[in-house]
């Protein structure tokens, strides 16, 4: 009898298959750059609205830092996301992920975007108001639920 059934403990060995461990890290990757691309456009807004050199300062450590996690989480999210589709060509011929891999590329030009006004800011050039980055912070929560549907739903 082996010790473990004299104990009641049954050890059983689970393998999981390698594609949902990337398709679990994928999913923590993009949930980090998110989250950068949800405040990275807030500090935007409160950088336009400050006046003083030290907050200007502080704006622009704080947006040089967030955006250096947003991009490696953007980096580890996409390399995760072609791994899987390595790991599985086929859904390159399905409809909702070829519109999935094209509102990605906008998210990525809007990572791109958020890079350009971040170092206009540093420079002092804005050309925008408070009103303007508000309504730039909307753009990636759009981008997230059109996303998440095709990539759940697939339709």
């Amino acid at each position: 009898m082996l010790p473990e059934a004299r104990t009641g403990v049954v050890c059983l060995a689970v393998t999981i298959p390698p594609v949902l461990w990337l398709k679990a890290f994928h999913v923590v990757f993009v949930v980090t750059w998110f989250a950068g691309l949800f405040y990275l456009p807030r500090l935007f807004v409160y950088h336009v609205a400050a006046s003083e050199r030290e907050g200007l300062a502080r704006f622009v450590v704080m947006e040089r830092r967030l955006f250096f996690i947003m991009t490696l989480g953007a980096l580890l999210a996409v390399l995760c996301g072609a791994a899987m589709i390595v790991a599985a060509p086929g859904y390159l011929t399905l409809g909702w992920m070829r519109a999935k891999l094209l509102l990605v590329a906008a998210l990525i030009g809007y990572h791109g975007c958020c890079y350009h006004l971040m170092r206009l800011l540093r420079a002092g050039g804005n050309r925008h108001s408070q009103r303007w980055y508000r309504l730039f912070n909307e753009l990636p929560g759009v981008l997230l639920v059109a996303i998440v549907v095709l990539a759940v739903v697939k339709p």
